[in-house]
This record gives structure tokens, C-alpha cells and sequence, in this order.
């Protein structure tokens, strides 16, 4: 099992490792928020660890965009804020659970043990529109009960599509959670992302519809 930890106080996060890793996690360690979707994105993670106080963009922020660009692994907030409005705001945005600095190695382990078999419990869930299923904990794709090729950014559109059904999804926002730190993802991107999946759907009774001047709705 692979944990992302974002903390920007190197002795903390030399801590968390030796004590996660002792407990047979694999770490991946950023010190700021910069690459955070980036590595999202190249490596499967099974739980995440964000510093509140991160230097540029927040956790609380971080916490925001990850979600935004349709990731839903669990999400734990270390902080050393313990009021009740700075607890409600990191749950409202996304986050899944909230120690407050200073913790006790025992309570950390207790909680990403928790988090991660909770998670995997619903990420054993699929998503299904009509013949296709996407499978959320392997990112896999049928379609008939065969096995569909996908990019991950299609992967995700499909997602994102499937779970605003049957509402209309903004193009401004299916856009924002394609894009990656290191390269913004614009509308025009999407429509070619939409006209490729429309491809691979033809004659499977699954449509995409464009609803002009707002985005994209999927019907079957």
C-alpha cells in the first residue's frame, strides 16, 4: 500500500516515513503542493496525508484541486489548528479525517488504517451507464462486458460524466479536472477528448450530448 505525504517540515516528514514504513507502507514524499497532481496521476496512492500549513498553496486549497480533478482517494489533514471552523472547513472540502499536531504515532497508524480499509470497501464499487462500467479502484473500462481502452484523461471525463448523470456537467469544469500543474487543459482540449469518446460509444447506445453555452450531459 502507497501513501502520498505532502509536509513541509522535513523532520515531520522524516518521522511520518520511518513510523508508516515500519508499519509496511510505501512513501512518496512532496515538501509543497506544486507536483501534487502531477503524481497522482503517474502512481496509484492508497491514502494521502496533506499539512494544513503547506508554503504556497494550502493544504485546504490542495485539498480542493485534488478533488476538482475527480481523485477519491482518502484524504487525512495534519495541522497544528485545532479550532472547530478550521476542522468544518477541511471536511467540507474534501478532506476525510483531521489530527491535530501534536498526535501520537499510535492514533496516525489507527486512522490510516481506518481510512484506507473504508476506502477500499468503496472503491470495490463500480459505476455503470447503460453497457459500460468503470471500475473505481482498478480504472478499468468494459464496455459489453469487454474490456474498453482509455486514456487516463478519458478515464476520467467518463468518470466525471457518469457521476454528474443525469445532470449537465460544465465544460469549464470537466476541463479543470483533465488538467495537471504542468500543463492547463483548455475547453478546446476537451471537445477533442468528447469527439474521441463519442468514437469509441458509436453504436453503443451511450451519448454525450453537448448542451450549448454550459457543457455536456451523457444519456443512454
Amino acid at each position: 500500500m502507497r501513501i502520498l505525504l505532502v509536509e513541509d517540515d522535513e523532520l515531520l516528514a522524516a518521522g511520518l516515513r520511518e513510523a508508516l514504513g515500519r508499519a509496511g507502507y510505501e512513501m512518496d514524499h512532496l515538501g509543497s503542493a506544486e507536483q501534487v497532481l502531477d503524481a497522482l496521476g503517474h502512481q496509484v496512492h492508497d491514502l494521502a496525508i496533506f499539512d494544513l500549513g503547506l508554503p504556497g498553496m494550502d493544504g485546504l486549497s490542495l485539498v480542493r484541486q485534488v478533488r476538482a480533478a475527480a481523485h477519491t482517494l482518502p484524504i487525512l489533514i495534519l495541522t497544528a489548528r485545532d479550532g472547530l471552523s478550521d476542522r468544518v472547513s477541511g471536511l467540507n472540502e474534501g478532506a476525510d479525517d483531521y489530527l491535530i499536531k501534536p498526535f501520537l504515532w499510535p492514533e496516525l497508524l489507527a486512522r490510516v488504517q481506518a481510512l484506507i480499509r473504508r476506502s477500499r470497501s468503496v472503491a470495490s464499487a463500480r459505476l455503470t451507464a447503460g453497457p459500460l462500467t468503470l471500475d473505481l479502484a482498478t480504472h478499468a473500462a468494459e464496455l459489453f462486458g469487454e474490456p474498453l481502452a482509455l486514456t487516463g484523461r478519458e478515464w476520467h471525463l467518463m468518470q466525471a460524466l457518469m457521476l454528474a448523470a443525469p445532470n449537465v456537467i460544465a465544460k469549464r469544469r470537466l476541463a479543470d479536472s483533465l488538467s495537471r500543474w504542468d500543463k492547463e487543459i483548455t475547453d478546446n482540449a476537451v471537445e477533442i477528448y468528447i469527439s474521441r469518446l463519442r468514437g469509441k460509444f458509436a453504436d453503443s447506445g451511450i451519448t454525450i450530448r453537448t448542451v450549448r453555452g454550459i457543457g455536456y450531459r451523457i444519456d443512454v
